[in-house]
């Protein structure tokens, strides 16, 4: 099923329909369910392919929502800048800390729109927990927790669940697996386990 997310009234863009169409060549398909709001942070897992941006890039064309990325500061040049700022990219240094992940909620709570796309694992390579910047970045924002997978077995981006983080990172963490339950990335013996290194649940 592809269900684009759009406004009620609105029809498809043409980029909306070229997007669709182009996944579909490739035997792709998107699920959506509308967002719970205009605020909130995305997580995309699992993340083990360079194809996974290709194929995450056309999704979020085919569903027409401005989701921002984080990228290492390094990819930004004069050159690069103005195509992966219009494709929704927003430089920052490579570790999340503190000081930045403050900063990035309080861009979220005084945007109109902003939906702010995250790999908690960080990297393709296998590692053997996840990031949790995502994590207080949803919780510091007070905004829902959007999950999004790749799945390369069913040929399916997805987009249906959202969590509102309860701060009780057991429970939370529980609610997540759920969602991502029998969803297998295209070099699934590197996806992360869902969890957070000891001592990280903690700013």
């Amino acid at each position: 099923m592809t269900t684009p997310l759009m406004h009620p009234a609105a029809l498809p863009t043409w980029q909306q329909r070229w997007a669709l169409r182009a996944l579909q060549v490739f035997g792709w398909h998107v699920r959506m369910a509308p967002l719970p709001g205009p605020r909130g942070v995305l997580i995309i897992y699992p993340h083990t392919s360079n194809w996974d941006f290709l194929v995450g890039l056309f999704a979020k064309w085919a569903i027409g929502v401005n989701f921002r990325w984080l990228g290492k500061s390094t990819l930004f040049n004069r050159y690069s800048t103005p195509l992966l700022r219009a494709w929704g990219g927003e430089p920052i240094e490579r570790s999340v800390a503190s000081g930045a992940i403050e900063r990035l909620a309080q861009r979220i709570q005084a945007a109109d729109h902003y939906w702010l796309a995250l790999t908690p694992e960080g990297t393709r390579s296998y590692r053997d927990h996840w990031r949790s910047g995502f994590y207080h970045i949803a919780l510091s924002a007070r905004v829902p927790l959007a999950i999004a997978y790749f799945d390369y077995v069913n040929k399916e981006v997805g987009l249906v669940d959202h969590i509102d983080l309860s701060g009780d990172v057991d429970a939370d963490l529980a609610q997540i697996r759920a969602a991502y339950a029998g969803r297998r990335g295209r070099r699934h013996e590197l996806a992360a386990p869902i969890r957070f290194q000891p001592g990280a649940s903690k700013k």
